[in-house]
């Protein structure tokens, strides 16, 4: 569909000739967000908030680097033959989730092992944190036009797009083109996924079912959402990496969870006991 829109100015603030931009602003009130929520949740099941905020400040520079590292390694033939820093511009978008993921769970259990903790309890009590962070930090990705879905027909714009505020449907005019806000759709499908958990606090859940569940939850979204984007990774031919490893993560979830319950690694939920490991 073809439009005509002014794009949002990616910058937030300039303090001096440096810009602040918005996508980075956005990315560190997700992350803040998610600490604060994180840490009423330790205090909710009488756990040292100590423990959540020494664990995020080694995992989100962590995850940051990682995830750039992710992201520059399946995009290498882009960075290749360009000017060395722009592997490291982080502020003009491109960082991968996943990459974000596995670098925070390296993280989590080399620290959980040193302070001698239960990963899973702790992993339980971040996951509603990582999927809010997650919701947030999508709005970067609208603030640099990235992370979009293919064109939008006039009729699928007539049924549905027309509905959505227009300062969002006037960021995804890109070129003359109308695209589909797919980081919208993955940011409700994430908020939802953080009621979902917010919800599930309230039930006998067993250890490490939490984080399990935000696992599967999430990676069935971002499988059927990632289809829907023109700027995917690719891990070889026609498959999307993030496909990929969405359904990778999909299974061992499911297998981690039957086999933590039949060895009976998964006891009844810890509110109020103190962390041991296991």
């Amino acid at each position: 569909m073809a439009c005509e829109a002014p794009a949002l100015d990616p910058v937030f603030l300039w303090i001096g000739s440096l810009p602040i931009y918005w996508y980075g602003v956005i990315i560190a009130t997700g992350a803040f967000l998610g600490l604060w929520v994180a840490t009423r949740e330790a205090d909710r099941l009488g756990v040292k908030k100590d423990y959540i905020v020494d664990l995020i400040v080694f995992a989100i520079p962590i995850a940051i680097l990682s995830a750039r590292i992710y992201y520059v390694a399946f995009e290498w033939d882009r960075y290749a033959g360009g000017p060395w820093w722009k592997v490291f511009a982080v502020w003009e978008g491109g960082i991968a989730i996943h990459g974000a993921l596995i670098g925070s769970v390296i993280t989590a259990i080399i620290y959980t092992r040193v302070r001698k903790l239960s990963f899973w309890q702790i992993a339980d009590i971040v996951a509603p944190s990582l999927i809010l962070g997650q919701a947030i930090g999508r709005w970067g990705n609208f603030m640099n036009q990235e992370a979009h879905g293919g064109p939008i027909s006039e009729t699928t714009y007539n049924n549905f797009h027309q509905y959505l505020p227009d300062f969002i449907m006037n960021q995804m005019c890109i070129e003359g083109t109308m695209y589909h806000p797919t980081f919208l759709y993955e940011s409700v499908w994430n908020i939802i996924g953080f009621i979902v958990l917010l919800i599930l606090r309230r039930y006998p859940l067993r250890r490490g079912e939490m984080f399990l569940t935000y696992v599967i939850y999430y990676s069935i979204g971002r499988y059927f959402i990632e289809g829907m984007r023109t700027d995917s990774l690719y891990i070889v031919g026609p498959l999307r990496t993030a496909q990929v490893l969405s359904i990778l993560l999909v299974v061992a979830a499911i297998i981690i969870l039957i086999y933590r319950r039949k060895k009976g690694l998964a006891d009844k939920t810890y509110q109020g006991k103190k962390i041991v490991k296991k």
